[in-house]
């Protein structure tokens, strides 16, 4: 058995975020399978499973979203778990509930507790907020985040320079019975905002600013009788976070024909400076009019938030031609005042 207390899991997601899932279980010894619709019969994040699942037609209701038809594929792939990417599914009270009626593992907060905080899948919208790891002993691994929301999506979040006080509300979420990772979403009068569950962009803020895997301290939450301590871990560094999205219009297909941002160090920078990109298409792949045209997540960490914007604002500035247009030229100016040490808006 993998050493995280897991076997196999069911990857319920799509894009970017799947495919950042699966190579972590690939990491992990951990196998997956993957699930898909109609028109993604040939995307990356099937390539890459070790096996795959068909849920049903295009639209996300009748497939990503359908809990059914999720449940199913989890029973006839064999499949021991069930790991929900978007906040959407991982927040659904009925899916966490109907995995568990199925005599499968759940990875993520009981069903029980979600009901309790609206059983509906939020996505953390909120201009400042903060992530953590909860387990029996509390909250672990939290990490403040800001998100530029400019664009009407949190396209960028990073993690701010000045110290955040917590509400007091946060220590509780181990007292409800919160379980596994949370993206929470702070208010401006300073009260809880939204609580979400899933891989959030902001999830690669929390692993680059304390260099753990998020899918590890998932699956360890979920694993009936494994140790959920956080062990000693390091001295926390800022991260940065982006989404890199097409800008072709609603519906309209388009075909990625060169290479989307790219994982290592940057040659000539800051030697302690790494960057890590997941993208959820390869060169000659279609991007399908279907769904959110997420191309991929770029982040980085570094001693201060300042060179950790500069190290992403790198990549996105010498991307190459890639066949659909993107929002990179409209995200570098956040970046770069960030790297300036001036706040971005939304700031």
């Amino acid at each position: 058995m993998a050493h995280v207390g897991i076997e196999s899991v069911l990857v319920a997601g799509r894009g970017p975020a799947a495919c950042s899932v699966v190579a972590a279980c690939s990491r992990l010894d951990v196998k997956t399978v993957a699930v898909y619709s109609e028109a993604d019969r040939s995307a990356r994040h099937v390539r890459l499973a070790d096996d795959a699942i068909l849920l049903g037609p295009a639209p996300a209701a009748e497939s990503y979203l359908a809990v059914d038809r999720i449940v199913e594929a989890a029973r006839r792939s064999g499949a021991t778990a069930v790991l929900p990417v978007p906040p959407a599914l991982a927040g659904n009270v009925r899916l966490a509930g109907a995995v568990v009626a199925a005599g499968l593992t759940w990875v993520g907060p009981p069903a029980a507790v979600l009901e309790r905080l609206g059983g509906d899948g939020v996505e953390p919208v909120s201009e400042r907020g903060f992530l953590a790891w909860v387990t029996d002993s509390g909250l672990h691994h939290t990490t403040a985040v800001v998100r530029d929301r400019a664009a009407g999506t949190a396209r960028l979040s990073w993690t701010p320079d000045e110290p955040v006080e917590l509400p007091a509300a946060a220590k509780r979420l181990a007292e409800v019975g919160w379980r596994g990772l949370v993206t929470v979403g702070i208010a401006p009068d300073g009260e809880l905002a939204e609580v979400a569950a899933g891989f959030s962009l902001d999830m690669a803020v929390l692993e680059r600013a304390h260099g753990v895997d998020a899918v590890e301290l998932a699956l360890r939450s979920a694993a009936r009788g494994r140790s959920t301590d956080a062990g000693p871990g390091w001295a926390p560094r800022k991260a940065v976070a982006v989404q890199l999205r097409s800008t072709l219009p609603p519906g309209q297909a388009g075909r990625v024909t060169g290479r989307l941002p790219e994982s290592g160090r940057r040659p000539g920078r800051t030697p302690d400076v790494e960057v890590v990109a997941v993208s959820g298409y390869d060169p000659g792949d279609r991007l399908d009019g279907w769904y959110d045209a997420l191309l991929a997540t770029v982040s980085a960490s570094g001693p201060d938030t300042a060179t950790a914007a500069r190290a992403v604002s790198d990549v996105l500035t010498g991307l190459p031609e890639t066949g659909v247009p993107h929002d990179g030229p409209e995200i570098c100016p956040v970046l770069d005042r960030l790297a300036a040490g001036s706040p971005a808006p939304g700031a």
